[in-house]
């Protein structure tokens, strides 16, 4: 594959430690919601250093739109990020992605897993296509939230946030049990869609697979 270099537009905070990056779109480049690239910085010491974010713009934006979460402290290439200003360039490697959109159903999203649900849900949004969609959003507490004012907006009580280490009104409290999952499927469940951390993925698929909810009515990917 063809790779980009790119300019940033603009660089900014969505969370306490989430950025949300802007940059100039190449003509030519092409992905479908819920796909990632690989990214590295155009800077001596970097350009080797890829790392994988998924687009949470529209195939159909005249910009690219990456939602990354930070680990300032493991000094690494989302540290370096935090430091980019507009007019700095990142490069864009190979695209790659297994979710995508098939059916109404459940996604099911552990904290920076949700990335690729936001191009998704933004696309069903444009396509009027949202119907009985729900999004599970597991999160530590209330401020790790990613888009929360948007996913509300789109989704409504179809919204469904998990916090396991605060106790808060209008949140749930805990962890994804099989119980959880199954007071949440209804009529309009056809598929799951699951993306989060892999101890995470591997627990609710196998919650999954003991309600009967079979690989083919899975649709996953770890970040």
């Amino acid at each position: 594959m063809q790779n980009y270099t790119v300019k940033v537009k603009s660089a900014e905070h969505v969370t306490h430690d989430v950025l949300r990056i802007v940059l100039e779109k190449p003509k030519d480049i092409e992905f479908k919601p819920g796909q990632a690239t690989e990214i590295s910085i155009n800077k001596d010491g970097w350009k080797d250093k890829k790392r994988p974010f998924t687009f949470t713009s529209l195939p159909k934006d005249d910009f690219l739109e990456f939602t990354i979460k930070t680990y300032p402290s493991h000094q690494g290439v989302t540290n370096e990020l935090l430091k980019l200003k507009a007019g700095d360039e990142l490069i864009l490697h190979d695209i790659f992605g297994d979710i995508g959109y098939t059916d109404e159903g459940i996604f099911i999203a552990g904290g920076a897993g949700v990335t690729p649900f936001i191009s998704i849900f933004r696309n069903l949004e444009s396509n009027n296509k949202i119907g009985n969609n729900k999004l599970i959003f597991a999160n530590k507490t209330k401020q790790d939230i990613i888009h929360e004012e948007e996913f509300s907006r789109l989704l409504g009580a179809n919204f469904i946030n998990i916090l396991s280490d605060e106790n808060l009104n209008g949140y749930d409290h805990g962890f994804i049990t099989e119980d959880f999952l199954k007071s949440k499927i209804d009529e309009h469940t056809h598929k799951f869609y699951v993306c989060g951390p892999p101890p995470m993925m591997d627990a609710i698929i196998k919650q999954l697979h003991h309600i009967n909810i079979t690989d083919k009515d899975i649709i996953k990917e770890a970040y």
